[in-house]
């Protein structure tokens, strides 16, 4: 894993937590496994092959096939937007929102393979949610998902394009759009790989805010709050946006100290 660690140092900003979850995968154990007693394993022939692809700039996310999220487990793969830490964030503030009275109901847009509706419910378990993606492929993933998850009851995924044509009110809406500005530059692992869609959102990044936050007015419950996903320097252009649609608007930072979640609640 050492020798591993050190050729993934070119591709990876986590070369030596890549090499343990590759090794684990080879091994078909969980890392923990791996890390508490390393010894008792033999390097397993298909790691080699796992490195190559991992220094093919493969993420490492569809080469094992999942990504852990908040609590939950996702399978992911190509044509995914891959769960990011950074989302936990939208977790965080949802709970810091509510506090002891839990959401009941809860929409998802942009929901991908799942993974903040399926992460809301996990955090409460009387709530029920709906999540809106235009890619088949994702509801497929979320679908499974929410199976694998025992969630199948309480989660259900719809094609849509945003929230054109939803109707109803929820206590929680939860969005993590794409916001990346169309001549940004992203790492070889994100751009030759993950959907363009899901990352890529016109010349500043705010085009599906524009078309987002419009909609939400009539869909957020009196009480409830919306929180969107931003890019760190995108709180003020996202925030007049929000303001010009009537809502309050507060702001949560990540872990790292950028600002990462806007919540919305009306004015």
């Amino acid at each position: 894993m050492r020798d591993a660690a050190q050729r993934l140092a070119s591709v990876s900003d986590t070369p030596r937590l890549d090499a343990e979850l590759l090794m684990a995968h080879a091994l078909d154990v969980e890392r923990q496994a791996l890390l508490l007693d390393p010894t008792r394993f033999a390097v397993p022939e298909g790691f080699a092959a796992l490195i190559e692809r991992r220094l093919a700039s493969e993420p490492i996310a569809y080469i094992v096939g999942y990504r852990d999220f908040w609590t939950i487990r996702l399978t992911v793969g190509p044509g995914m937007l891959i769960p990011r830490p950074d989302s936990e964030t939208l977790i965080e503030a949802a709970i810091d929102h509510f506090e002891a009275v839990a959401p009941r109901r809860i929409l998802d847009l942009g929901t991908g393979p799942g993974t903040l509706l399926l992460a809301a419910l996990s955090q409460w378990p009387d709530a029920h949610g709906l999540g809106i993606d235009e890619s088949e492929k994702a509801i497929a993933y979320a679908e499974d998902n929410a199976h694998d998850l025992d969630m199948e009851l309480r989660a259900s995924f719809r094609l849509g394009d945003w929230a054109k044509g939803l109707n109803g009110q929820f206590d929680l809406i939860l969005c993590n759009p794409p916001y990346i500005g169309d001549t940004e530059k992203l790492m070889p692992d994100v751009a030759d790989h993950e959907p363009s869609g899901a990352l890529f959102a016109g010349p500043d990044g705010l085009d599906d805010y524009r078309r987002i936050i419009p909609d939400l007015p009539r869909l957020l419950a009196p009480d409830g709050v919306a929180i969107l996903e931003i890019g760190a320097t995108q709180h003020i252009s996202v925030r007049k946006l929000a303001e010009a649609a009537g809502f309050k608007v507060a702001c949560h930072q990540d872990l790292g100290g950028r600002d990462r979640a806007l919540l919305l609640t009306r004015a």
